[in-house]
């Protein structure tokens, strides 16, 4: 079984450590209204990539 030799310091381990953090949503502007929501979802007014594709909620 493998055993360190020497401890990690606290800075070594942050710098092993320093690309796992969580990136926010990706987010995209819809053409035709302006607004923004998740890629690849339909925006709250029923528009996917500038066209209508369903009835918003509020209909």
């Amino acid at each position: 079984m493998a055993v360190q030799q020497n401890k990690k310091s606290a800075s070594r381990r942050g710098t092993h450590r320093a690309h796992d953090h969580l990136s926010g949503p990706t987010l995209a502007v819809e053409p035709t209204t302006g607004e923004t929501h998740l890629r690849h979802h339909v925006s709250p007014t029923g528009f996917y990539r500038g066209r209508k594709v369903t009835k918003p909620k509020s209909e």
